[in-house]
């Protein structure tokens, strides 16, 4: 989504555009996807040196509910991107290395399907995350390993 579509959907949706939560934006969008909170942290430090960890926590999860950002659990720590309405995706997470993946959203439409049809349960499927063992880390035993 381009940063211009995201500043009209916050604008329309009543958030105030602080320059912090710009500075935060630009780090997510900037960042290129699946980026920790330190990251964002980082990133924005570097334009403004008195923002906080909290104010990015706090604008992280305000983005998050609008729509704008999308949160993965990677490991024990929250990871966020650019949510892109004209590519959604779901992601495959590795334990061993913490690697992230994306993953279609044509991949769980039978799994919708089933819930929806065998259990008349309507699943909340826009933020799915598969954890599991990469190709990488099957191939050299890291997960056997307990990397």
């Amino acid at each position: 989504m381009a940063q211009r579509d995201i500043l009209n959907q916050l604008r329309g949706k009543g958030v105030r555009l602080t320059p912090q939560r710009l500075l935060i934006l630009n780090a997510v969008s900037d960042g290129g996807g699946h980026m920790g909170v330190d990251e964002v942290f980082r990133r924005a430090k570097e334009s403004y040196p008195y923002i906080d960890i909290a104010t990015v926590y706090r604008t992280l999860h305000l983005f998050r509910r609008m729509g704008v950002v999308t949160e993965v659990a990677i490991g024990d720590r929250l990871h966020f991107e650019i949510t892109d309405p004209e590519a959604p995706h779901h992601h495959m997470v590795c334990r061993p290395c913490g690697g992230a993946y994306d993953l279609a959203p044509d991949y769980l439409d039978e799994f919708r399907n089933t819930l929806s049809v065998e259990f008349d349960f309507e699943p909340d499927l826009d933020n799915f995350t598969v954890t599991g063992v990469c190709s990488n880390c099957k191939k050299y035993g890291a997960d056997a390993l307990g990397a």
